[in-house]
């Protein structure tokens, strides 16, 4: 089937489509695992991606006001988890000369998340207020509900619709004859009353009734909804004086040990694993209570950053509100870092924004602030990128580095929250499951799931068995018990 069109599609698709089992399976259940309808779909897909040749779509391939109009972003989730992908209707006019180029807007938005996030689903939120006839483009809409029905497999979960003026009915009709019945079921028609049954207030803005103040600009990239830097010392919080001195107190530890502790760390580390019990005897009074080395490490061509994948934080009811990265330079220049976050009104990180020199790590400790609580939807990211040795690592030289520094040339790597659940917070469990025990992968996840599945397998044939022999017990039975009264017959018949 390829073969007969391998003309019409780009050679890299077809060598993923033989590669990812993922995608694969994608396809299949989008299209309830009919295999003519998958063909036709990954056909039409395929083509598609080859005409608007979405492997090759940058930044720099569409022009910048694109970017700058803010109608489409990605910011936020939904509240089950899911990225948001916002149509801002408003900022939409119909015109047939840049019909093609917002098509590729689309196109580049989509494919750069769903590799970036490994195609994990998302929420698409037409915004419709302050709309109008002069900003209705069905032939626009129509493609948006393309890419979901027949280009990305099983990659929409809902379509939220708010407050569609009246005017817009008739229109809305002719989309839903587009959708199939499975999408027509995903639409959510909703107002400022009723939109936060599928989005927390937290991620929408005040005209739908949250309380998110994000408020789209380009640059950095339109699905980059980490905010940079970090404020050193976090925003103005409502906090108590016990906490706030608390916090002073450890501030002024780490300003004074911090030299000394790097300068042991270049003599004698080489790894995170390798330091020494004195080393990490120094280092208590400057790290939160109950912190340890992390086990897990990503190992990048820049920086070893452990954990590899999760922060944890407790819940409310656990109360722990400080994890540690550690941060291996394994170059031989200097190494300059800075740590974004999707939610810089919770959290603190010291240092956000420094360098660090070849050879040594680097603690940072991310704090949360009183009256905020972690969330699995809340990200972490990680720049680094290599200084020449003649450059200076001061506050001035680290602005002016990152503003020149080409994108090519800097690491990312990014950290999900893990919230810890505790019916009974006890210090000592916090401690282990915090930092101590590394955090499950989804091999693990994956290998503990197939031994269920075999002992619950096991379990299965051996209450099979224990039927079949209950069943055969009560024939036998009811055998002994017919061949008995036969002989009591015979014997009374002979009798009589």
């Amino acid at each position: 089937y390829l073969l007969d069109k391998s003309d019409k599609y780009d050679s890299r698709d077809v060598e993923r489509l033989q590669q990812d089992d993922k995608w694969v399976e994608n396809y299949l259940l989008w299209r309830h695992d009919v295999v003519d309808d998958t063909l036709k779909m990954i056909d039409e897909s395929f083509q598609w991606r080859k005409e608007y040749t979405v492997n090759d779509l940058t930044e720099s391939a569409l022009p910048k006001w694109l970017f700058e109009n803010g109608a489409l972003f990605l910011h936020g989730y939904d509240k089950e988890g899911y990225k948001l992908f916002w149509f801002r209707v408003k900022h939409h006019t119909r015109d047939p000369k840049q019909q093609l180029e917002k098509k590729k807007l689309v196109a580049f938005w989509l494919e750069h998340y769903a590799r970036r996030d490994h195609g994990k689903p998302l929420t698409v939120v037409f915004d419709m207020a302050e709309t109008g006839i002069s900003h209705i483009d069905l032939d626009f809409v129509r493609f948006i509900v393309n890419c979901f029905t027949d280009y990305y497999p099983n990659f929409l979960t809902k379509i939220v619709i708010f407050e569609m003026p009246w005017i817009m009915n008739a229109a809305f009709k002719i989309v839903k004859g587009w959708l199939g019945p499975d999408a027509i079921s995903m639409l959510k028609f909703t107002n400022k009353n009723d939109v936060q049954e599928y989005i927390s207030g937290e991620y929408l803005p005040p005209h739908m009734g949250g309380t998110d103040s994000f408020k789209y600009s380009y640059p950095p990239l339109v699905d980059d909804d980490f905010q940079t830097p970090l404020c050193e010392n976090g925003p103005i919080t409502s906090e108590d004086e016990h906490e706030s001195k608390e916090e002073i107190d450890v501030d002024t530890k780490e300003t004074g040990e911090l030299n000394e502790e790097q300068n042991l760390n270049q003599k004698k580390m080489n790894s995170v694993e390798q330091i020494s019990k004195s080393e990490e005897t120094d280092k208590t009074e400057i790290k939160p209570k109950n912190a340890k080395k992390a086990l897990s490490t990503f190992k990048g061509p820049l920086l070893h950053i452990s954990p590899a994948e999760e922060l944890c934080f407790g819940s409310k009811e656990t109360g722990e509100k400080k994890c540690l990265i550690v941060l291996t330079n394994v170059t031989k220049n200097i190494v300059a870092f800075k740590v974004r976050t999707t939610a810089p009104e919770k959290y603190r990180v010291k240092p956000s924004n420094s360098s660090c020199e070849p050879g040594t790590s680097l603690d940072i400790i991310v704090s949360l602030h009183g009256g905020f609580a972690a969330s699995l939807q809340d990200r972490f990211l990680i720049m680094a990128a290599e200084m020449d040795q003649s450059s200076g690592a001061g506050v001035p030289e680290l602005t002016q580095f990152w503003k020149e520094v080409p994108k090519t040339k800097v690491m990312e790597h990014r950290l999900r929250c893990h919230v810890i659940e505790s019916s009974k917070p006890s210090s000592l469990t916090l401690k282990e499951n915090a930092f101590n025990i590394p955090a499950k992968t989804n091999e693990d996840l994956h290998l503990q799931l197939t031994r269920l599945l075999q002992i619950n397998k096991r379990l299965q044939e051996q209450i099979d068995r224990c039927l079949w022999f209950q069943q055969l017990s009560v024939v036998l039975s009811l055998l002994s018990v017919t061949v008995v009264a036969f002989c009591f017959y015979l014997a009374y018949t002979q009798r009589s």
